[in-house]
């Protein structure tokens, strides 16, 4: 959220947790006894109701129209959400090249830069599209598939 430029406002007063208190409770009292009466007792059945039936119904009974037109929305600057948008996670590059995260070793190649990258800190990025890229500070010095296999850096 901070790289992002969003300021998150906790509630933590009596006052700003009272209407999603509410909710929960709504939906805590009203939604088991709704799957009772319609005799459902399985995972499976509970979501099929729920997106056939209850939310829209919930809603039908509950909404609210907002007190504004317009949208609380707002367009961001940034283009590199592809990197805002990822796992990240600090490593310290090993003598051998190398950062490990999971069970996975990752071996980071030389680039134009440096030949090695030991001692480093790096940041490993694990991608929504399920890639793997390590950053040393804004450059990318490596993206690799899910599988291990490298792809072009220069795709980040």
């Amino acid at each position: 959220m901070k790289e992002l430029g969003v300021h998150m406002i906790a509630a933590y007063s009596p006052q700003a947790r009272g209407p999603s208190e509410r909710s929960f409770g709504t939906w805590q009292g009203r939604l088991p006894q709704e799957l009772r009466l319609a005799g459902i007792t399985t995972v499976e059945g509970t979501n099929a109701f729920q997106r056939d039936r209850y939310i829209a119904a919930f809603n039908d009974k509950f909404r609210v129209p907002a007190a504004e037109k317009g949208t609380a929305f707002r367009r961001t600057g940034r283009a590199d959400l592809n990197w805002i948008f990822s796992v990240q996670t600090e490593r310290v590059v090993e003598k051998d090249n190398t950062v490990a995260i999971r069970d996975r070793m990752w071996q980071i190649d030389k680039t134009r830069f440096r030949n090695t990258w030991a001692g480093s800190t790096v940041t490993i990025h694990d991608h929504l599209d399920e890639t793997i890229s390590i950053r040393y500070g804004f450059q990318a010095v490596g993206r690799y598939s899910r599988t291990g296999g490298e792809t072009d850096r220069r795709k980040t």
